[in-house]
């Protein structure tokens, strides 16, 4: 199955630094597109319709993903591991605080079918919007990544997870931790995920129809001037409850 992962910090004209708690970037660092280029990437690029309306969400912060779709694998709606396309000036794996480290060492050493507990996550303050694609990987549920990019997105993939092609470009993702390696019982063997990046969104296009599509509105990384956006969004979805 396909899910298509938006975040409304794409629909920028450059990455904003991180806003302080409850205050927003101002349009001095970057301006939002403007509607038409917005619907044109949604309908031409990832083959979206107002018309066919798929099931989806709109959330505030983008770890509201991960719920999401913990509940919609819980009734069946979606079975593991699926599709994620990742429209977002950021990769979400865990550049930044809290990191990559607590899922790398904590998570990974616990069974694959222990490892979904979000509240306990949250609660530790482990889990945020900077690392939520990391947990979806440790959990098992993704199959294939593509993240599509902000034109001034910086390269913020792990590093310890990056897997490299021959082009040196990151042809997949491999967790690992140093646990596993030291005690071969709790080497659970993680799936290897194929991983594509795209630096312009204009080589991206979604080669099938999605099954859920989601959008972040991330109100310390856009303007509440983009806001508007999410508005547009939600004329291309079906609202889900979780």
């Amino acid at each position: 199955m396909r899910v298509l992962d938006l975040d409304m910090d794409f629909f920028l004209t450059d990455v904003c630094e991180l806003a302080a708690e409850g205050a927003r970037p101002s349009l001095k660092e970057a301006r939002p597109w403007e509607e038409a280029e917005v619907r044109r990437f949604l309908e031409e690029n990832c083959g979206l319709c107002r018309e066919r309306p798929v099931p989806g969400a709109v959330f505030v912060t983008h770890d509201g993903a991960l719920g999401y779709w913990e509940a919609l694998l819980k009734r069946g709606a979606l079975t593991a591991p699926f599709w994620v396309t990742h429209v977002d000036a950021h990769s979400d794996l865990g550049i930044g605080r809290p990191g990559p480290a607590f899922v790398l060492e904590s998570v990974l050493s616990r069974p694959p079918a222990r490892r979904v507990d979000l509240p306990r996550y949250i609660a530790d303050q482990k889990l945020d919007e900077a690392n939520y694609l990391l947990f979806a990987l440790a959990f098992c549920w993704v199959s294939h990544l593509e993240n599509v990019r902000n034109p001034h997105s910086r390269s913020d993939v792990p590093e310890r997870i990056a897997v490299y092609g021959p082009g040196g470009e990151i042809e997949a993702l491999q967790l690992q931790s140093s646990v596993s390696r030291l005690i071969p019982a709790l080497d659970y063997h993680e799936p290897r995920v194929g991983y594509r990046a795209y630096a312009d969104f204009r080589d991206f296009s979604a080669d099938a129809p999605y099954d859920f599509a989601t959008l972040a509105i991330s109100p310390r990384y856009a303007p509440r001037e983009a806001d508007f956006i999410a508005r547009l969004f939600r004329e291309y979805i079906r609202e889900s409850a979780q």
